[in-house]
């Protein structure tokens, strides 16, 4: 691995394995765009100007950067806007005409627009994986929960919609340089998950569990409890501060523009198997053997990992945690920035909207 905190050019589609990196892959013949062209080096693949953000709660849009300005109106919790720059703490935004500042601490940013090579796969949003001893949850399970997914002017594709707050999405940007740099990519399967959703699985799983032993045990089987895989009430993933993901062997991939910059797009890639399936809500997906707390950024480093998690479940989880995210000790692929979460303490979201709007842009 490259330790000095930049990628390699070289490797970003390097091909390997756990135990074998193998042959670096051919180089590939690269276009006069491109070559005109240049990475960014702000501590995101793309800036943030021509991004689409979203207020994670009601804010005041200010006429200046400064918190003692005039207000110029109050934005909503789940409104989109474009953000226009950053300057400080503050995002200069745009929003049919109306233009001010918003503290970007409570702002979620749509990650695709930011951090294009990760693979985004929202499957709540066209066919819930969620499941318990796997066995389907009656109308969770292979059902379109929410929408989330529409064209990007800024990527020219339709993609997803993956939110998280700000301050996470640089640490996200930290995991991922770290994967690429071995030929690997995160897959975000959820950021933000609207309150309605986190309800409906919540209660889906209490039934099938009332009616089915198994799946009760499978929740309920000591060390853990329904609680540790299915919050029936606001989570982290409403804040902001969580993601779902998993991890994936890199193919094959090219150099694309966006705007004057260059980033890279995975073209081919197959995804390690994990200890469950994604959304498996039972014991079967813990990450340790025991609960951790999971308020706390250090606590997980001295808990053993449970039998089940393998070489490739420990691979994602160093790369997750070396970009100063805590793992949940219940499921091997669920991720928290507790720093994010610290700074919107007494102020966070209740994910009480939904969030289908994408106003990107191309970088300037």
């Amino acid at each position: 691995m490259n330790t000095s905190g930049q990628i390699d050019d070289s490797n970003y589609f390097h091909d390997s394995n756990e135990n074998d990196p193998g042959p670096a892959a051919p180089q590939q013949q690269v276009p006069p765009e491109i070559k005109a062209a240049k990475r960014y080096e702000g501590g995101l693949e793309l800036p943030v100007a021509g991004s689409t953000g979203y207020a994670s709660i009601s804010l005041q849009l200010m006429e200046s950067a400064d918190s003692g300005s005039r207000v110029l109106r109050a934005v909503e919790a789940g409104t989109a806007f474009e953000v226009i720059r950053e300057e400080g703490e503050w995002w200069l935004v745009n929003r049919e005409g109306f233009t001010g500042w918003l503290l970007h601490k409570y702002c979620l940013i749509n990650l695709p627009d930011v951090i294009p090579s990760i693979i985004y796969d929202n499957t709540n949003t066209y066919s819930s994986r969620f499941a318990s001893s796997g066995k389907e949850i009656p109308g969770i399970s292979n059902k379109s929960l929410y929408s989330g997914k529409t064209y990007n002017t800024r990527l020219d594709r339709e993609e997803y919609l993956m939110p998280v707050l700000y301050t996470m999405s640089k640490k996200i940007y930290e995991a991922q340089k770290l994967a690429l740099s071995e030929g690997n990519s995160l897959k975000i399967y959820e950021g933000f998950r609207p309150y309605s959703v986190q309800l409906a699985v919540g209660q889906g799983l209490t039934d099938l569990a009332n009616k089915d032993k198994t799946v009760m045990a499978g929740i309920n089987a000591p060390p853990w409890g329904i609680s540790w895989f299915i919050v029936k009430g606001v989570s982290n993933h409403q804040v902001g501060y969580a993601i779902d993901v998993g991890l994936v062997k890199v193919n094959e991939g090219k150099e694309i523009t966006v705007g004057p910059y260059t980033v890279p797009l995975i073209t081919d890639y197959l995804e390690y198997t994990m200890p469950s399936p994604i959304h498996e809500l039972s014991g079967a997906s813990a990450a340790f053997r025991t609960p951790v707390n999971s308020m706390s950024p250090t606590a997980w480093k001295n808990a053993a990992f449970a039998q089940t998690m393998n070489d490739s479940a420990k691979k994602l989880q160093f790369y997750c945690t070396e970009a100063k995210l805590t793992p949940l000790a219940s499921e091997w692929w669920h991720f928290n920035d507790l720093e994010a979460k610290d700074e919107v303490a007494g102020k966070a979201g209740n994910g009480k909207f939904a969030l289908t709007d994408c106003l990107s842009s191309l970088p300037g």
